[in-house]
């Protein structure tokens, strides 16, 4: 059996290690650098299903906890402790430690399964993992619209979530802690985590089957900037190169902290607009505004 990575190897020569089969896809000269690692790796593993297991996986968890780690070491620095945005709340060892045995559990008993066989899923709806990859136009594109729809996802759901007993039994485990930061983002409940969890990977899965017209290079990528965003996000610290003070629609941590300070509001994951228009925005500020417009409204009805 060879890995469909590719069409053509018939001017490929005999390989024994990694570095043999890169110097064959070295000779494709429409590949880049990207690609060729890709096919290399799926090549060298030589079974496609266990290829994208492994790489997922690995993916997930060295993007997922190697993103922690900056943020684990800016707790340990007193001179950031005046970008916390609730600056008294450092999270100790003892804390860091609990929910890093959380996660894990989680990572190994809930996700692991799925993600070890999403090749045959993917390879069932035609979502290609073959070099060379797609262009970066429309990887861009199914990025963007990866993130807006999740976003929706994640802010329906989230929010269902606070209602009676699904706050209870499930989305209070997330809640643990009033002052988040980097390791607990995707620390939940079983139930919350396959629920939201779904969102990330649903919707690839769903574009994929309508349009035809996906890889697996992409789902990765998103994969990758989604857990970037969920641990920044949760990082508790508010800096003024924060990148929504560029991108203004973008949420960040400042707008997901006051969801964990007040545990009501702010259910969006990656922008605000939801919020915005809902009026479901946390914390004091949001708070005034939505008391000053009903202070209008009254005064308007009275004039009327």
């Amino acid at each position: 059996m060879v890995s469909a990575v590719y069409h053509d190897y018939s001017s490929f020569a005999n390989t024994t290690t990694f570095t043999d089969v890169y110097s064959n896809f070295n000779q494709i000269p429409e590949l880049n650098i990207f690609e060729k690692l890709w096919g290399s790796y799926y090549y060298y593993i030589n079974h496609d299903l266990f290829a994208t297991g492994l790489l997922f996986f690995l993916t997930h968890e060295l993007m997922y906890f190697g993103r922690c780690l900056p943020w684990y070491i800016i707790d340990r620095i007193p001179y950031f402790n005046r970008y916390k945005i609730q600056e008294t709340k450092i999270p100790s060892n003892r804390e860091q430690w609990e929910c890093l045995k959380s996660v894990l559990t989680s990572h190994f008993l809930v996700e692991a399964f799925p993600i070890w066989f999403f090749h045959p899923v993917a390879e069932f709806i035609n979502i290609s993992f073959q070099v060379p990859f797609p262009s970066l136009r429309t990887i861009g594109f199914q990025l963007a619209v990866f993130f807006i729809l999740e976003d929706a996802w994640h802010y329906w759901f989230h929010r269902g979530l606070h209602y009676g007993v699904f706050y209870k039994y499930i989305h209070k485990q997330h809640h643990r802690y009033a002052a988040p930061f980097g390791l607990a983002a995707e620390y939940a409940h079983p139930v919350e985590v396959s629920l939201l969890g779904l969102g990330t990977v649903g919707i690839p899965l769903v574009y994929g089957y309508f349009t035809q017209n996906l890889h697996l290079f992409t789902i990765n990528t998103w994969i990758i900037l989604r857990l970037f965003q969920a641990v920044d996000s949760h990082s508790g610290y508010e800096f003024p190169w924060s990148l929504h003070h560029f991108l203004p629609f973008w949420a960040g941590a400042d707008h997901h902290d006051e969801h964990h300070h007040y545990f009501i509001g702010g259910y969006s994951s990656s922008f605000r607009w939801w919020d915005y228009f809902l009026d479901t925005e946390a914390g004091p500020i949001a708070k005034q505004k939505r008391e000053h417009r009903m202070k209008l409204n009254a005064e308007k009805s009275k004039v009327a």
